[in-house]
């Protein structure tokens, strides 16, 4: 796996990237369920910026239009 000249982050910078509220905990959480992109330098782990942006993208929900009729909603 090439990182090219990309960033990689803490666990401290990746949680920070995901939001104010989110603390380095969960990021462990997620690297110990696999369920982010990391990689290990000697014992320290290490995550890509664009794996913080995948695992953001792979949580957005996108909105829907509903009609509504007679109060109640049509898809």
């Amino acid at each position: 796996m090439n990182f090219g000249n990309e960033r990689l982050l803490t666990l401290d910078q990746a949680a920070e990237a995901l939001g104010e509220e989110i603390k380095p905990r969960f990021v462990r959480r997620l690297v110990a369920e696999r369920r982010i992109r990391f990689t290990r330098i000697g014992r320290y782990i290490r995550i890509p910026e664009s794996a913080v942006r995948e695992f953001i993208d792979a949580g957005m929900v996108e909105p829907v239009s509903v009609r509504w009729h007679g109060g109640k909603v049509v898809a």
